[in-house]
């Protein structure tokens, strides 16, 4: 797998209309998580902690329309493995939202 595969992310809905941040693993622990959201530009910047910030681009209009009264996004960082049937879930927690 080519290591820029490492660097994709997608969005999950539910049926609640609640989203979910799925990416891979990055360095260091998730510390005071954080997202800032630019709804005009359908973009984000995740803040993991004080030296880790993820950009997040192209963020589909039905994702933004749920985030729009959210005030939490989960996040789930998968680890790097090169069989997607070996991935696991190595942190899940809450990022506070902020446009």
């Amino acid at each position: 797998m080519d290591s820029k595969d490492f660097e994709t992310f997608d969005f999950l809905l539910n049926d609640e209309d609640e989203v979910m941040l799925l990416l891979y693993q990055h360095d260091g622990e998730p510390q005071n998580p954080h997202i800032e959201i630019d709804f005009d530009e359908k973009s984000a910047l995740l803040y993991r902690n004080d030296n880790d910030i993820i950009e997040l681009n192209d963020i589909s209009e039905d994702v933004l329309d749920s985030l729009q009264d959210a005030d939490k996004l989960l996040v789930c960082e998968l680890a790097r493995t090169n069989d997607e049937e070996d991935d696991e879930i190595v942190h899940a927690y809450e990022a506070e939202i902020s446009d």
